[in-house]
């Protein structure tokens, strides 16, 4: 089948790549003419396992190609919108700029009997305002939800755990699900549930996901703030609470809380929207999640300070991680970089390694200094602070070999990631968060 895909940033890129390396004929469309001229040269413009490969195979094969040029999508039979929502820089709600802007200037192409799949994370009511400029080309507005884990992105297009199609009623809703369905067909005949829903809510699918995934976070990290003023060890906590089925292990997991480009920001709009529907009231508690998620940020920086002795003026502090996490160049909205601006602007003389987000790192934040080999930015460290789980840090440093070549062995554990005995057996001054 042929497919466009509007919007070529991380969401975009990926499933035009996915949906080309499964067999359909894709154009990926995007005003960004360097983004665009990167992907045609066959060049992943960030990092994301997997994407070089299977990008490399759909442009040698000639069933993926890129442009600027809208014109390009007529004659595709379903339209895929993956635009950016960030947050507007006024309030917590969803900026819809590029959305209603991708979807304008896509109508002109529009022929009978198109698909228009919005897969944008957009607050509940985007389809409905939609509709009517899709609908009167004659084509028809489903709403397909992304729940893509960037580091895992390319296997969650192509072997997602669930495929959600929010459509209109009547025919022109069966016949789009119909037609979605023989998109999706290889995950689907390897037994992928393929959920058909009204619009609304198949738009509030993404976002309800979000907002429990981050309250099963904030909340692990507020009985971590609970554990250490009462000598408790909540990695011990998580483990006995987990063992309940109804609970679950995965994601109850202290540390300095999470970050990106979707979570944060779709809490938040999901906030704003719900108070624009009257019911503020229902999702007020995702307010308090935010403040527990920003307030383990400010703990870790507390422990580092702490750990020196009350102050990191002048003093040494490495940082072991700039994304946001693991398997990703990702740093918006990085929980590790927060907590190295920070301790930086406490006068500390901070260190910032990171195997894949440097160069993006140094782009927003120049006054950090950066290496890129690990061992050399633990040399003469007087602390040093993990924040992202790179196996590097949590596998394949040795407490021994670490303590050769720091000048203090202090080491916080942002993410709980190492074995506190390990590394006090070694000889370090251990602190994790929400331990003992």
């Amino acid at each position: 089948m042929r497919l466009s895909v509007i919007g070529c940033g991380y969401l975009g890129a990926v499933h035009a790549a996915a949906m080309a390396s499964i067999g359909h004929d894709v154009v990926g469309i995007d005003v960004d003419e360097r983004k665009i001229a990167t992907l045609s040269e066959g060049k992943a413009p960030f990092f994301e396992p997997g994407l070089q490969e299977i990008l490399t195979d759909g442009i040698e094969s000639g069933r993926l190609r890129f442009t600027t040029d809208m014109s390009e999508a007529r004659g595709a039979k379903v339209h895929f919108v993956g635009v950016g929502t960030p947050q507007q820089k006024d309030s917590y709600a969803a900026d819809l700029t590029y959305v209603n802007a991708a979807v304008d200037a896509l109508l002109p192409y529009l022929t009978e009997g198109d698909i228009v799949a919005g897969k944008s994370t957009v607050p509940v009511g985007t389809a409905a305002e939609l509709s009517q400029r899709v609908t009167a080309t004659g084509s028809t507005l489903v709403w397909n939800p992304e729940f893509l884990r960037e580091g895992w992105a390319v296997q969650d297009t192509i072997d997602p755990d669930r495929l959600v199609v929010g459509v209109p009623e009547g025919e022109s809703g069966e016949a789009a699900a119909a037609i979605l369905r023989e998109v999706y067909h290889p995950a689907i005949a390897k037994g992928t549930p393929f959920l058909v829903m009204d619009r609304p809510t198949a738009e509030l699918v993404k976002v309800a996901a979000n907002a429990f995934l981050a309250t099963k976070i904030s909340f692990i990290n507020a009985m971590a703030e609970i554990a250490e003023v009462a000598g408790a060890d909540v990695t011990r906590l998580a483990e006995a609470i987990g063992h309940d089925e109804r609970i679950g292990r995965q994601f109850l997991k202290a540390g300095i809380g999470f970050g990106g480009g979707c979570l944060p920001k779709d809490i938040r709009a999901f906030s704003a929207r719900a108070e624009e529907l009257g019911r503020g009231e229902s999702v007020a508690f995702l307010r308090e999640i935010d403040a527990i998620n920003l307030r383990r940020r400010d703990r870790a920086v507390e422990i580092v300070v702490e750990a020196l002795g009350g102050s990191v003026f002048k003093k040494n502090v490495t940082v072991l991680g700039a994304a946001f996490k693991p398997h990703s160049d990702d740093i918006r909205d990085s929980p590790a970089l927060d907590v190295a601006v920070r301790l930086h602007g406490l006068g500390a003389w901070v260190t910032v390694t990171d195997p894949a987000a440097i160069e993006n790192a140094r782009r927003v934040h120049p006054q950090l200094n950066y290496v890129e080999d690990r061992d050399e930015a633990l040399r003469g460290a007087d602390a040093v602070i993990v924040v992202t789980e790179w196996d590097e840090y949590r596998h394949n440093l040795s407490a021994e070999h670490a303590a050769s070549i720091v000048n203090s062995r202090v080491i916080i554990d942002g993410r709980n990631c190492l074995d506190a005995k390990e590394w006090r057996a070694a000889g370090w001054e251990y602190h994790g968060m929400g331990r003992p």
